[in-house]
């Protein structure tokens, strides 16, 4: 088995997160969370955080959701809504509108869960 980067890590939680495979997503963001520190280390902290508060509010586990919920935006508050080529500020706001709609309780499916997206590299 080869040895795998970062890069490839992240990459592949950025699909499974937008297949809706959060556990997965978890998975293998935390090595790349593992190999980083100081601010980098505390984003993709916030954003394993970001896929297990989906999953929790998925599976009903709706007090699990917001506090998960509530770390993640304690990570991610703090950076740029365009950061390391994501949306940050777009997924920040539909994950906590994931978690609210769980929280309703009124019997309606919950919508699609949130998606990343990806921004154009700004080219010179």
């Amino acid at each position: 088995m080869t040895a795998r980067d970062g890069r490839d890590w992240f990459e592949e939680g950025w699909a499974l997160f937008n297949e809706g495979r959060f556990f997965e997503c978890h998975e293998a963001w935390e090595e790349v969370w593992k190999r980083s520190d100081g601010d980098e280390k505390l984003f993709y902290q916030g954003l394993i955080q970001a896929a297990v508060a989906i999953l929790h509010a998925q599976r009903g586990n709706l007090q699990g959701a917001r506090s998960i919920l509530e770390k993640s935006l304690a990570k991610l508050d703090a950076m740029p809504a365009e950061h390391m080529g994501i949306a940050l500020g777009e997924l920040r706001d539909g994950v906590t509108q994931f978690v609210a709609a769980a929280a309703r309780g009124d019997g309606r499916p919950l919508p699609k869960p949130p998606r990343l997206r990806r921004l154009p590299k700004s080219g010179a």
